[in-house]
């Protein structure tokens, strides 16, 4: 991963893959390279920069995982790699290849058969008109992926069988489907390619918890046996570190760190990925209500003309961004050799924080103390001001059992009434006055 804004420029008018990418230093075949690519919408003062400077290569067999929030840029790499969106700035490389940009049809089509992707929303890359059937056969016909009409069929009832559905599935439309069951039918169709790189972008996200682990078996499976590469896009760090061979954290667009799965999670250097990993929910509710949440703050660093930040090596297969001085930091760290502490749970690793602090103010915001049901409705207000002892009984009973909005709504509906109350005796004292002096 070169750190030089400037690399090679490769044979643009290459009209076909060739049968193995180039190896590097470890021996390891890299099926997949982006070097320094910038990803711009819009124009002038609508411009968007969506992805900046991003760097980081795929090794043929293996998973690697791109996380972030939402909106971070992970989608728009990932589409970037099928061709949907183009480069501002910066490369594609797919076997040492640039397929990025204008390139020969020949090769377009090569990317297309080697290259699939499972879309985000599986409602909006299905057509509508067509059946799953067709759907799934769609490649199978434009490249010609089957001896005979039998071979075809047995295929697609392989690969549907393969996904969860059956084969009585074939000839519905995606639309008498549920949004888990279209996610498998897009599935399907990429993996009845039988392709060299798949862009999986959150293929899990709309599946019931019962059929995920099916899906990412199936997904391993091609693994094995065809040697299938992936770029898995995803935001849940606790599905991505069991799947995932290596793991790039994107953040605005940007790389900020990449490393093993077991690197990752034992030294996340990056002040974003270790919030990333301390927001990976916690199964028990008692440890998950003690957790003290990382928050992550972009105004620590301090870059300017003479602080460049940079995505660097700092060893063990492990890049992170930051300034010269920060990357002096994280290499420190990381050679002392011990495993950072990423969550804290009060009364297990750590102790309880002191009053007033800000890891107290950050304990005490957790979701589960504050009840479902606790809207603090309008009607809550009109009700005390109609019956203000009742809803005096009402707010002591919300307080108690910590219903704040619905205790609050109903105080502000007693001192409506206590307000008007008194704005009423005020007019009658008023008028009692006039009439005794008149």
């Amino acid at each position: 991963m070169a750190k030089e804004k400037k690399t090679e420029v490769l044979d643009a008018s290459a009209s076909h893959l060739p049968e193995h990418g180039p190896i590097d230093e470890n021996g390891r075949e890299v099926l997949l390279s982006l070097r320094h690519v910038d990803i711009n919408f819009g124009k002038g003062e609508g411009l968007v920069r969506a992805v900046q400077d991003a760097s980081f290569d795929i090794y043929k067999g293996e998973t690697f995982s791109l996380v972030g929030e939402s909106g971070s840029g992970k989608t728009t790499i990932g589409r970037a790699v099928v061709r949907a969106n183009t480069c501002s700035a910066g490369e594609i490389l797919y076997k040492g290849v640039r397929i990025s940009g204008k390139i020969p049809r020949s090769l377009d089509r090569e990317v297309i058969r080697n290259i699939q992707m499972v879309f985000q929303d599986p409602a909006a890359s299905l057509n509508e008109r067509a059946t799953v059937d067709y759907i799934i056969s769609e490649g199978l016909y434009n490249f010609h992926l089957y001896k005979n009409e039998a071979d075809r069929v047995q295929k697609v009832e392989k690969i549907i069988e393969a996904v969860g559905l059956l084969p009585e599935h074939l000839t519905r439309y995606p639309h008498e489907f549920s949004g888990g069951q279209r996610q498998r039918v897009g599935l399907a169709r990429a993996m009845v390619m039988e392709p060299e790189f798949v862009v999986a972008d959150e293929p899990i996200s709309a599946l019931d918890v019962s059929i995920r682990a099916q899906i990412l078996n199936l997904m391993n499976k091609f693994k094995e046996e065809q040697g299938t590469t992936y770029m898995f896009i995803a935001h849940d760090l606790s599905i991505v570190r069991y799947i995932s061979d290596r793991i790039g954290v994107i953040y605005k667009g940007r790389i900020v760190e990449v490393a093993t799965s077991d690197e990752l999670f034992n030294y996340p250097l990056h002040p974003y990925t270790r919030s990333l990993i301390s927001a990976i929910p916690l199964p028990d509710p008692q440890l998950e209500k003690n957790k003290i949440l990382f928050t992550y703050d972009p105004g620590v660093h301090h870059y300017d003309e003479e602080h460049v930040p940079e995505l660097v090596d700092i060893g063990h297969d492990h890049f992170v961004y930051g300034s010269p001085e920060e990357i002096a930091e994280y290499r420190a760290i990381r050679e002392k050799g011990e495993p950072l502490k990423t969550l804290s749970i009060i009364g297990v690793n750590t102790e309880a924080p002191e009053e007033g602090s800000e890891a107290e103010n950050v304990s005490n915001e957790v979701i589960l103390d504050r009840p479902i049901h606790d809207t603090g409705s309008a009607w809550y207000a009109i009700f005390s001001f109609l019956l203000p002892i009742l809803g005096i009984i009402a707010a002591y009973v919300f307080r108690r059992r910590n219903y704040i909005r619905n205790f609050k709504a109903c105080r502000k509906g007693v001192l409506s009434f206590l307000a008007c109350l008194g704005v009423l005796i005020g007019v009658l004292v008023l008028l009692a006055l006039i009439t005794i002096i008149f």
